[in-house]
């Protein structure tokens, strides 16, 4: 790019020169020719003061010295050489300039000029002025040498300029290559600069803005990989540890464990429905999950994790107030935060676990809580990467209550209590 700047500027420049130059180069040779010319006549006008009527009847007559380089000769009617010093038989100006004006011409290799001698209201001679016309090519030469120096100092400076522009043209755009090749090779912090090129920075501005949503993708579908990973887990393994149960006891009632492992795969189901429902999300709100009654999805927790808990020595209770165990909740969600909350409590709680559904009157509180002490921050608990698990869980909890318009929180630490805010839905 920096090359073809400076040839684009190169060729600009040599075009107006040339546009410039030759019309000037021009109007020189034809100032030094009408200088010399100007001279010449007025030589030859100061010679005709000095010629008198006298020259008409033979006086000789004496003329001034002529400049270097300059011959100043008298020729009478018959254009022969009376003084001076001039070819013996004048001709081409000398016969013009008889018809008493002042005459200019060029031949072998001389420039002439005649002014015709009068005396009353006749001509007597002519004044001969001439000087070589290759003195004057020699100065018209000098000036357009003056001339292409000028042109070409000029056509420096344009180059030293272009490349100076090149340069700055060219910076931004080879630093965005650069940012943009290392954003091929994976390094998604990587932004363009701004510059002091609108068009540039505009480019600039777009290529950012691409590789933020870039980012935000390929982390959007990490965190649904994640979270797919992390939700699925549990459930799997409770349809697995189920199925192999069956298959141990021979006497076992097959249509149980295929009820029981039918429920499994039903939650599951939704499992993977309500993930995909919160990456399709994308940064917008989550689509609403229909609703059911807390008590449904409460038992429905309950009877999901009794056996887990029970395998560990630990009850899991459900209790909910008045009425409140009949409010509406988005089903699939809770169910999925509570799942999250439960499997927390398995898997780093103590003792028993409780549910409790609360009214708060505009708002339901739904408490997960345990026998032991969370160690971490309330804040920072629910970031991601945090804590001896995988450090998805919670956050994707709170992601989910999050978008079902609710807020999840760590209520307290000693004992372990976690609650879900959810607002109540005015009925239509």
């Amino acid at each position: 790019m920096r090359a073809r700047v400076v040839r684009v500027a190169l060729v600009a420049a040599t075009v107006a020169l040339i546009l410039l130059a030759v019309p000037l180069a021009v109007a020189v040779r034809y100032a030094f020719f009408a200088d010399e010319g100007g001279e010449l006549e007025r030589d030859a006008m100061a010679a005709v003061v000095q010629v008198g009527p006298e020259f008409a009847t033979g006086d000789p007559v004496e003329l001034h010295a002529a400049r270097p380089g300059e011959g100043l000769a008298l020729y009478d009617t018959a254009g022969r050489l009376r003084a001076g010093a001039g070819p013996a038989h004048a001709g081409g100006a000398v016969p013009r300039a008889l018809n008493g004006s002042v005459t200019q011409s060029r031949s072998d290799g001389e420039l002439v000029v005649a002014v015709p001698v009068s005396s009353g209201e006749q001509v007597i001679g002519v004044i001969r002025a001439s000087t070589r016309a290759s003195t004057v090519w020699a100065r018209v030469l000098w000036g357009w040498a003056a001339l292409l120096g000028l042109c070409l100092v000029a056509l420096g400076a344009a180059v030293i300029v272009a490349r100076r522009q090149a340069s700055i043209l060219a910076a931004p755009l080879e630093a965005l290559a650069g940012t943009s090749l290392a954003v091929a090779d994976g390094d998604l912090t990587a932004r363009a600069e701004p510059s002091t090129i609108a068009e540039i920075d505009e480019v600039a501005r777009a290529h950012n803005t691409m590789v933020d949503r870039l980012a935000q993708l390929l982390e959007h579908e990490r965190h649904f990989t994640a979270n797919a990973s992390h939700q699925l887990r549990t459930p799997l393994a409770g349809l697995q540890l189920g199925l192999e149960a069956a298959l141990a006891d021979p006497d076992a009632d097959p249509r149980a464990a295929l009820a029981e492992a039918a429920e499994r795969s039903r939650h599951l189901d939704h499992t993977i429905e309500e993930v995909l429902r919160l990456a399709r999300s994308g940064a917008g709100p989550l689509p609403m999950a229909r609703e059911q009654s807390a008590e449904d999805v409460l038992e429905a927790a309950e009877h999901r994790w009794h056996g887990a808990f029970a395998e560990d020595g630990r009850r899991l209770t459900t209790t909910w107030e008045p009425q409140a165990g009949g409010l509406e909740v988005p089903g699939r969600t809770v169910e999925q935060i509570v799942d999250i909350l439960l499997d927390n409590a398995h898997r780093h709680g103590r003792g028993t676990v409780t549910l409790t559904v609360r009214d708060l009157g505009t708002a339901i509180a739904l408490d997960v809580a345990d026998e032991g002490t969370a160690d971490l921050d309330p804040q920072v608990i629910f970031q991601r990467g945090i804590g001896e698990g995988s450090g998805i869980g919670l956050a994707l909890a709170r992601q989910l209550a999050a978008g079902a318009d609710g807020r999840l929180s760590l209520t307290s630490t000693a004992p372990t209590r976690f609650t879900l805010l959810l607002p109540l839905r005015e009925e239509p």
